[in-house]
């Protein structure tokens, strides 16, 4: 396939602003790949956030970005995303680049511990705040269960509102796929 699939596509938008000496935030770790991913980008001299409510998931990326030797550009948090601005230092808000959610629940973990529409709300718009003009917050959306159909709903509405003057918004989706594929919304500070 020559065009891009959900969770590539979604690494090429934060490739485009997350580098070397930057902050980024994983707001969902799960079994982080993508915690991985950021580290690597940031390199020695930047910072990644990584928030999980699940001790599991925690475990899992630290982890993982122990068996890559990341570990010191990576801050674990097992919180919910929806405390970014209790958690991150006030030195860093308002210069992260690039951020990241994979909304649903963790894949391989408990089904019932999902993403829910009000903290996941509470967080993109605490991310917003804190992003430098041109960074970008792409959301990985997951609605083949009942609470991501909920979820869907609420990140589109909120998504359509933003000012086209504060923001560039854009939703990248694979429309003749069975199964309620995944898809992404990605927000870009102007």
């Amino acid at each position: 396939m020559n065009i891009d699939g959900v969770l590539p596509f979604a690494r090429i938008l934060l490739e485009k602003v997350v580098h070397s000496g930057d902050i980024a935030i994983d707001c969902t770790a799960g079994n982080g790949h993508d915690t991985l991913f950021l580290a690597k980008r940031v390199g020695e001299n930047g910072r990644v956030y990584a928030f999980d409510i699940q001790e599991q998931a925690i475990e899992k990326t630290k982890k993982r970005i122990q068996e890559h030797e990341v570990e010191e550009q990576v801050t674990l948090l097992h919180q919910s995303h929806d405390r970014l601005t209790d958690c991150i230092p006030e030195d860093h808000q308002g210069k992260v680049k690039g951020a990241i959610f994979n909304l649903g629940y963790l894949p391989g973990g408990d089904k019932e511990i999902v993403t829910k529409p009000d903290s996941t709300l509470s967080s993109i718009e605490q991310l917003f705040r804190m992003l430098d003009s041109g960074g970008i917050i792409v959301l990985v959306i997951y609605h083949g269960h009942e609470q991501g159909k909920l979820e869907k709903t609420a990140v589109l509405h909120y998504a359509e509102q933003l000012n086209q003057e504060k923001a560039h918004v854009l939703k990248y989706e694979f429309i003749n796929q069975k199964n309620n594929p995944p898809f992404i919304i990605a927000i870009e500070k102007r």
